[in-house]
């Protein structure tokens, strides 16, 4: 299948379901297909998707490796510390593909903690998960990684959780695209020019947060965040 407009993979990623259990702590909000579906679209127009290794990092119910793999991704990982949702992408992505007859064997997902290592292939070592494609060749560093990172906005959330997030993803990833809270967006930039790496895209969008937890008042509201590409310069790994 090849898809050849940006509104064809948007209605394809209708069909990936929220979180099915949202948990605060985790400050889980999940992406909606309108914009993931521009975001992965303007990264293929980059050329950071078709024949690449892209990483799904917090990937929920695994929106972002889905849509990589529907845009010709080499393989695609997704990984969560939340094992419900870990569990529907896995259903999800059988579904999607069955349907549309597109073979799965080098898209997964995987439940694993990245506040406990410095890189995804510190992850994938101590979790003997490393095998993630027909090859069985075990990746230490993806093409491209996509975050939709908890803001450590919520005071039941965890502190600047966002910063573990840029942290792993500098250490793991060429190109990264990172979503954040548009009014942090200075302090963003600085804090991963600090890392090693620069800016090169940025897109903003109105992203809808509907009323899943009881301290939400609105039915629902739309709150601005930014998407920043960034190129990992790092000259160390």
């Amino acid at each position: 299948m090849k898809i050849s407009k940006k509104k064809h993979l948007e209605m394809i990623l209708e069909k990936v379901p929220n979180h099915p259990n949202p948990k605060v702590g985790l400050e889980q909000y999940s992406t909606p297909a309108t914009i993931a579906a521009d975001l992965v679209w303007n990264a293929y127009g980059l050329g950071d998707i078709d024949n690449m290794s892209v990483l799904d990092l917090g990937c929920g119910t695994g929106i972002f490796a889905i849509a990589s793999s529907l845009m010709g991704a080499r393989c695609s990982l997704g990984v969560d510390i939340d094992d419900e949702s870990i569990a529907l992408a896995k259903i999800t992505q059988n579904s999607i593909f069955n349907e549309h007859d597109i073979d799965n064997a080098n898209t997964n997902f995987i439940v694993g903690d990245i506040n406990s290592f410095n890189s995804i292939s510190d992850l994938l070592n101590e979790s003997n998960s490393g095998k993630i494609n027909d090859s069985e060749t075990s990746l230490n560093r993806f093409d491209t990684l996509i975050q939709n990172p908890p803001f450590g906005s919520q005071e039941k959330g965890k502190r600047h959780a966002d910063r573990k997030f840029m942290d792993f993803a500098v250490n793991s990833a060429d190109v990264i695209y990172s979503f954040h809270m548009k009014n942090t967006e200075e302090f963003v930039i600085d804090y991963y020019r600090d890392l090693g790496a620069e800016i090169s895209h940025k897109l903003v969008y109105k992203f809808p947060i509907p009323k899943i937890y009881d301290f939400h008042s609105d039915d629902s509201r739309d709150v601005k965040v930014i998407v920043l590409r960034i190129e990992n310069f790092k000259d160390d790994f």
